[in-house]
């Protein structure tokens, strides 16, 4: 039997390995059981689906099980985004969604992800329910099904479009007004995602010129993976360049993680985007409460909050911990160094249509580039530099590591003295003039990643030299 683990974001498995039609209906029958004993069966549930390879298929599966339970289902009528699965579930008021997609992975995965009543991703205690589920279900329990035209004969099978009202929240978050003084030049590449047709509709109903490149459906996504980091977007940037336009925005290949290119084809990453995105929320809107950031994001963002009178909470790495602070917490902004972030008023998950539509904004409303905004922020906060480097290990390499991390208490890194240490995941050493470094492993990849935050780049590299041949690193 296939052991059925829930990772940082979801199952996912290799198609046809252990991602089999089997282990999907397996799956979708715990997720039903664990709705009937969270007493939220009667609220009905969404299912939807990406572009990946025979992703429409695997949610008809999960449509048969859901109705052979009794559960009503509201199944999207074609390939959508994630965050519009998530947010499905309050507009429809169903006890939570299944959502069939593998994100970013490489395109011989698929999966399932379980977002909960809440519209967020599902915290461990749910994930923790719902593998307890399939474990009782391997042994012996039985797995419900009905065919879905009879489904649909007894009110238990709806088809749902909610791209207009999807649309609708988003410009409650966004002010289309800003479009009005600067309209923008944008190229959007949905990476052959499913989130083709939005950001690129919605830029265009506020005044935006948009072209779209790799925006049709391809379940190897040209190629490569649908991860929309500097690597991953030579497309992109070689459009932004070439047709000489402001802004280009790219989306991972279910729409929740978000890529931003400048007008000079430069890679905007994460985590500047986050602290210019958190200036521009003090600046244009009203409402405060502290930021959100898992561990590995930047610091920059505690010495802007620190200035501004707000707090700071650091999370765990995964979007389900900054989505709790976002609901419970009343955080202006939640954000992840890996592309994932979401704002007040907005649904409690990552949204990377959402993120398009304020990089936009915020260029439109202030009429200056990236490179402009961001040397205004060091001007004001004096912030630091950060990088992540990635390194591919097998599971008895990174074991080996993680011994030797569990070991590892340098008292200097680069001439500077040691603060203090964090082992919440991995391990992260803090410096005491702010910088620091983070060593811990993938929840999705057989990889380990290092993040250094340093004031300068070569301060930045020495610290990273050191760790890396300390805890015996081979990056080749």
């Amino acid at each position: 039997m296939a052991e059925i683990k829930f990772g940082t974001d979801g199952w996912r498995a290799i198609i046809a390995d252990k991602f089999t039609f089997e282990n999907v209906k397996l799956v979708t029958q715990a997720i039903a059981n664990y709705l009937k004993n969270a007493n939220l069966i009667k609220k009905g549930i969404v299912i939807g689906y990406d572009n990946r390879f025979l992703s429409e298929h695997f949610a008809a599966e999960c449509a048969r099980v859901m109705t052979g339970n009794g559960v009503r289902v509201f199944m999207t009528e074609k390939p959508v985004p994630t965050p519009l699965t998530a947010f499905a579930i309050r507009a429809c008021q169903t006890g939570g969604a299944i959502m069939i997609t593998a994100s970013h992975n490489p395109p011989e995965y698929n999966g399932i992800k379980f977002i909960p009543e809440y519209a967020g991703p599902a915290l461990p205690a749910v994930t923790d329910a719902i593998e307890e589920e399939v474990k009782r279900i391997q042994e012996g329990c039985r797995i419900y099904e009905l065919d879905l035209k009879e489904a649909q004969a007894l009110d238990l099978l709806k088809e749902i479009d909610l791209d207009q009202e999807y649309a609708g929240q988003i410009f409650k978050v966004v002010s289309p007004e800003a479009f009005q003084k600067r309209p923008l030049k944008v190229v959007v590449d949905p990476m052959y995602g499913s989130g083709q047709g939005y950001l690129d509709r919605m830029l265009t109903e506020v005044g935006c010129e948009v072209r779209t490149i790799n925006n049709y459906r391809d379940p190897l996504f040209g190629g490569t993976i649908p991860e929309p980091t500097s690597a991953g977007l030579p497309d992109l940037k070689r459009a932004v360049v070439n047709y000489q336009y402001d802004l280009g925005l790219a989306l991972d290949g279910d729409g929740d993680r978000f890529g931003i290119v400048d007008e000079q084809g430069e890679f905007v990453d994460p985590n500047r985007f986050a602290y210019m995105l958190f200036e521009h929320l003090l600046t244009t809107r009203t409402f405060r409460g502290p930021v959100c950031r898992s561990l590995s994001t930047t610091h920059n963002l505690d010495r802007m909050a620190k200035q501004n009178g707000l707090g700071v909470i650091e999370t765990r790495v995964g979007f389900k911990y900054i989505s709790e602070s976002l609901r419970e917490k009343g955080c202006i902004l939640g954000v992840e160094e890996s592309g994932g972030l979401s704002i007040f008023g907005h649904i409690p998950e990552k949204d990377g249509i959402l993120v398009g539509m304020l990089a936009a904004e915020m260029l439109a409303a202030t009429g200056k580039t990236f490179s402009q905004l961001n040397a205004e922020i060091f001007a004001k906060y004096g912030m630091m530099l950060s990088e992540r480097l990635d390194v591919k290990m097998t599971p008895a390499e990174t074991e080996s590591l993680l011994a030797r991390l569990r070991e590892y208490h340098p008292k200097t890194l680069a001439g500077i003295k040691v603060d203090t240490f964090n082992a919440l995941e991995g391990k992260k050493i803090i410096l005491e003039d702010g910088s620091w470094v983070l060593v811990r492993p993938s929840g999705t990849e057989p990889l380990v990643r290092v993040y250094v935050e340093a004031p300068d780049k070569p301060l930045l590299e020495e610290i990273r030299r050191e760790v890396l041949k300390a805890l015996e690193i081979k990056t080749n």
